[in-house]
């Protein structure tokens, strides 16, 4: 179900924050804010606000601040920002801008007209979050792509570094995908890789969790938080998942459906060891895998003295 856009007013007298928040909360969700250190709590929250409308003149921390604070931030930088203010100089409104606001709202102010300039702002950020998840969805797949996995990648890697939390990565590829296509033609290829895709993204249940188109016939699955004994459960129902789909292969030498091979790794953040490390002994799984009769997983631990592996059929 759609949600109504989130709205941060931000203001330190109670009536102004009440007039704004009866004006919008017919089409909006308003969140209230009394000073510029609750702004930015909101702001960071798991539940961001999709715009923010922020007052100038507060004590302690004003307007000027805290967008100077959102836009020096990644995860906040992103947000629109509306000043709503009293200052109604073009010197203040020039400034407001520079600063990275989007729009700059003289008080008093004509309700009908922020309603309008509220929307027309919150059309502008649909429609770049849709270009931003086109840009990272595989366009055959519908998941995500492999620009997408390597960003994902590396704030996940630095998340479990600042934790010290176990993480693991899994290399998936379609056993024989090239007799498949060869024999049943690319259209049946591709959807064979769809279906694949959308019953292995139905494994993964945690929020954390991630998967991606690597190439071709290769997907990768991150799986934070998780240690060896956990993915290899991950893994061994990844195996089954795809067998449950019963897509015909009698070109495979593994098995008379498709089936895929998968190559596993984990590692512990105490482990000195590198992203790329990290992925290619998953990558050497896969082959190890594919080398001992596909259709299996390979899975290892990344420690200090030596890489324990356990294979499973």
């Amino acid at each position: 179900m759609y949600e109504n856009p989130r709205i941060l007013i931000v203001d330190d007298e109670k009536m102004n924050l009440k007039v704004l928040a009866d004006l919008l909360k017919e089409d909006y969700v308003p969140v209230l804010a009394r000073n510029g250190e609750q702004a930015i709590q909101h702001a960071l929250s798991d539940t961001p606000p999709d715009l923010i409308l922020l007052d100038v003149i507060m004590p302690q921390m004003g307007g000027y601040e805290v967008i100077k604070y959102l836009k020096n931030n990644d995860k906040t930088k992103n947000i629109p920002v509306i000043f709503v203010t009293a200052l109604s100089s073009t010197e203040d409104e020039e400034f407001g801008l520079r600063l990275g606001a989007v729009d700059y709202i003289t008080k008093p102010f004509s309700p009908p007209i922020v309603k309008i300039r509220i929307r027309n702002h919150l059309r502008i950020v649909h429609q770049y979050k849709l270009l931003d998840q086109l840009a990272h969805l595989d366009g055959l797949t519908e998941i995500c792509n492999r620009r997408r996995f390597e960003e994902e990648f590396k704030k996940e890697w630095d998340r479990s570094l600042r934790n010290r939390l176990p993480f693991s990565l899994a290399m998936i590829d379609v056993d024989y995908f090239k007799q498949y296509n060869d024999h049943y033609g690319h259209a049946m290829g591709d959807l064979a890789l769809q279906r694949i895709a959308k019953a292995l993204s139905e494994v993964l249940r945690r929020p954390a969790d991630f998967i991606a188109r690597y190439g071709g016939e290769e997907f990768v699955m991150l799986m934070p938080e998780t240690d060896h004994q956990g993915a290899l459960q991950v893994a061994e129902h990844s195996l089954k998942k795809v067998v449950g789909l019963a897509i015909p292969h009698h070109y495979s030498r593994a098995a008379d459906y498709i089936t895929v091979s998968i190559g596993l790794s984990t590692i512990h953040p105490a482990v000195a060891a590198s992203q790329k490390t990290f992925l290619a002994t998953a990558d050497q799984n896969l082959y190890r895998a594919k080398e001992g009769g596909r259709n299996r997983v390979v899975g290892s631990v990344i420690s200090r003295d030596a890489v324990s592996l356990q294979h499973l059929c």
